[in-house]
């Protein structure tokens, strides 16, 4: 990858309505990602061009199209001129399964839903999530402290978003940033399966807010509990109550709220807590 995931540049500044000194600043990136199935274009997104190889898994196992990396036979990242191509192959039993199946996203709208073929697809049901374990308030507040540091590009540019797996052997396993919240937990989801971390027992973060798509992305990952910064939608709690999911939102170091599922949040720190 040559494309740099931001860009500095130096802004005129300007302060109680005069100008002043200028100073650098970087940017982030913003970049057309076509995901591509066996030379077939499914959806072009805009994102930020870093950790790609986990963008484009985490995506295609979100969609349903495949169900572990392994049954993508190839994947390249291919630059072009105008942005950035996710090329992967399938092998023909789950290339004729997407075909059936085949559904368009616009990706770049902001809701992650838009161009889809039915309002039924649109708020599909999740799958259970597994029991997992009680998850310690403790935990949750220091996970919420523990991610700020990790969040390297956030801390350049304060423009993207991250998504966290928190579990408990590990505390914070791993981190992924993109300007898309839904990119951000793709690129999670597709880096925790590259490394063989589950999500069964842990929890997962985001520094966004909450919205079905984001219940439904966290559902097939199979994240018991999913934790944000900001407000859920009041269809995505729902969903979050099928799915059998505890979601925190309107979460800080210093509290939180529990929209549903509250019976795995515990004021026990147990010993294996990270």
């Amino acid at each position: 990858m040559t494309t740099p995931p931001c860009r500095r540049t130096t802004p005129a500044l300007w302060r109680r309505g005069a100008p002043a000194a200028t100073r650098a600043r970087d940017i982030p990136e913003e970049t057309p990602l076509a995901v591509t199935f066996n030379r077939e274009t499914y959806a072009v997104m805009l994102g930020t061009p870093a950790n790609l190889e986990d963008f484009a898994i985490g995506f295609a196992l979100t969609e349903g199209i495949v169900q572990n990396p392994a049954e993508i036979a190839a994947l390249e990242v291919l630059e072009h001129a105008h942005g950035i191509e996710l090329r992967m192959e399938l092998p023909q039993p789950r290339l004729a399964a997407l075909t059936a199946r085949r559904r368009r996203i616009a990706g770049p709208t902001g809701c992650g839903l838009c161009g889809i073929d039915s309002l039924a697809e649109a708020i599909r049901p999740p799958p259970p999530v597994p029991a997992g374990q009680p998850i310690a308030a403790a935990a949750i507040a220091q996970a919420l402290r523990d991610i700020e540091p990790l969040q390297t590009l956030h801390r350049a540019t304060h423009a993207v978003h991250a998504a966290a797996l928190w579990t408990p052997a590990h505390g914070i396993a791993l981190l992924r940033e993109d300007v898309g919240r839904h990119n951000a937990l793709d690129k999670l989801i597709g880096a925790a399966a590259r490394a063989g971390i589950a999500a069964a027992d842990g929890m997962v973060l985001l520094s966004s807010r909450v919205s079905i798509e984001m219940v439904q992305k966290a559902a097939m990952f199979g994240a018991p509990v999913l934790v944000a910064v900001s407000a859920p939608t009041a269809h995505a709690v729902r969903l979050a109550e099928a799915a059998g999911m505890t979601l925190v939102a309107v979460a800080r170091s210093d509290g939180f709220e529990v929209f549903c599922g509250a019976q795995r949040i515990t004021t026990e720190l147990h010993a294996d807590v990270a």
